[in-house]
């Protein structure tokens, strides 16, 4: 993208058009909608339903610089770019770059420079290859031990591994971490989340990309958009305790938790919205995945457990593998900062609301490097055998910039969501008593 003030339109150059950021950003609602990239301004307003990756996403940027973010999320920029041209409005002619928003384009070129954006096929060969081990694992087990209490409950062990498992790698080719190309990552997503794990590739990029583009952001992080089963950070809870809004005992939500929060989320929780989403969007496709999930579930598992004692053994199965990954995605985020949106780049957005968790080789497995949460957030398409490697460069940053670089032992950062919890239950509370 040149830095030139022109476009074209039927081959004919227009007359430079320069715009200050303070114009940009009154262009900032889902039907008037701005973003500058790079200096340049473009009007998505008309054109953000057919984003890949969903309008809201670009909603959450309306009237902002959203260089970094963009940049971030796509690793095809020429091409891209390409379709932005027809999108160009002009210039920002009073635009400056920080020196944190200067240091960190620097250690996005130097990532790129340095291969670390390339992926190892091995590795990622390896870990699905290793999914599949399970699943057939699993299966001979059953086939041998027959349709028994102790098949049933060892089955549904090694099922749920393989299953959570199957999460982290489904999210490596949503992020694109994966081929080269577009076409490999989104075929593989479909096959990995729809035929290997029962959900909808497409949900998964409407509320997972929300979540990375204002992580921890009230009203545009669906992960934090749960005020009326649980009031997380600080503001939120005094609101609702003033007004008295809401309906559960949220001094006590650090205990129910255990109840309603890792043995529900993907038993009810999660299937209840992918089915919502699909028939609401008429993707078919993403339903078709689904149901040969089903179908070869039952094909393989109804001879030994019969009919509701297969689908008690995908609910088991399922209630095991949400405990996994509830404290596993919440870890990072639920006990930082959440809040509605301050005027941040980028790289500060970041730090304030991730952490990471200490690696080792069970670590780094269990999570599916998700404990380098802040290296894969400020780098989304970065194959996760890389994130290490980047790092110490993201801590030297912090350090700089007097910026927050977390990293906490896995039960401690389990152990903070409780806490987390607890203090903004005691926040709400005594809101509540006070009004």
């Amino acid at each position: 993208m040149g830095k030139e003030g022109t476009a074209c339109e039927n081959g004919v150059a227009k007359v430079p058009v320069y715009l200050t950021m303070e114009e940009v950003s009154k262009h900032d609602s889902a039907k008037d909608n701005w973003l500058m990239i790079d200096g340049k301004v473009y009007d998505l307003s008309r054109w953000a339903k057919k984003h890949p990756g969903g309008a809201k996403i670009l909603g959450h940027f309306a009237g902002q610089d959203a260089t970094d973010a963009w940049t971030a999320f796509h690793n095809d920029k020429d091409f891209v770019s390409k379709y932005m041209k027809a999108l160009y409005v002009g210039d920002v002619k009073d635009w400056r770059e920080t020196e944190i928003k200067k240091d960190f384009r620097e250690l996005r070129k130097h990532v790129e420079d340095s291969g670390w954006m390339k992926v190892n096929p091995g590795f990622f060969s390896f870990h699905l290859a290793h999914i599949i081990a399970l699943e057939i694992l699993a299966y001979f087990l059953i086939s041998y031990m027959g349709g028994g209490m102790s098949s049933f409950l060892l089955g549904a062990i090694i099922l749920a591994t393989a299953q959570a498992q199957a999460g982290w790698t489904q999210h490596d080719y949503g992020h694109m971490s994966v081929f080269k190309s577009h076409k490999m990552n989104h075929i593989f997503h479909h096959l990995v989340i729809g035929h290997l794990k029962a959900a909808s590739s497409h949900w998964w990029n409407f509320r997972h990309f929300q979540h990375h583009a204002k992580p921890n952001i009230l009203n545009k992080d669906p992960d934090v958009d749960i005020a009326y089963l649980f009031v997380l950070g600080d503001r939120v809870p005094r609101a609702w305790g003033l007004r008295k809004k809401g309906f559960m005992p949220y001094n006590f939500q650090q205990s129910y938790f255990f109840f309603i929060g890792p043995p529900l989320l993907l038993p009810i929780y999660f299937h209840i919205e992918n089915i919502l989403f699909v028939f609401k969007r008429k993707d078919w496709v993403d339903l078709l995945m689904t149901v040969s999930f089903f179908f070869r579930f039952f094909w393989l598992y109804a001879p030994f457990f019969g009919g509701w004692g297969t689908f008690a053994f995908y609910m088991f199965i399922r209630f095991l593998e949400s405990h996994w990954f509830t404290w596993v995605t919440q870890m990072s985020h639920l006990p930082l900062r959440i809040d509605k949106e301050a005027d941040e780049d980028w790289f500060s957005s970041q730090l304030y609301t991730t952490c990471n968790v200490d690696s080792s080789p069970f670590n780094d497995w269990f999570t599916g490097h998700l404990n380098f949460q802040i290296e894969h957030h400020l780098f989304p398409t970065m194959p996760r055998h890389n994130l290490h490697k980047v790092a110490p460069l993201v801590r030297s940053m912090c350090k700089k910039h007097g910026l927050p670089y977390r990293i906490k032992p896995l039960l401690g950062a389990f152990g903070d969501i409780v806490s987390s919890l607890k203090k903004s239950g005691e926040i709400w509370y005594e809101a509540y008593t006070q009004g």
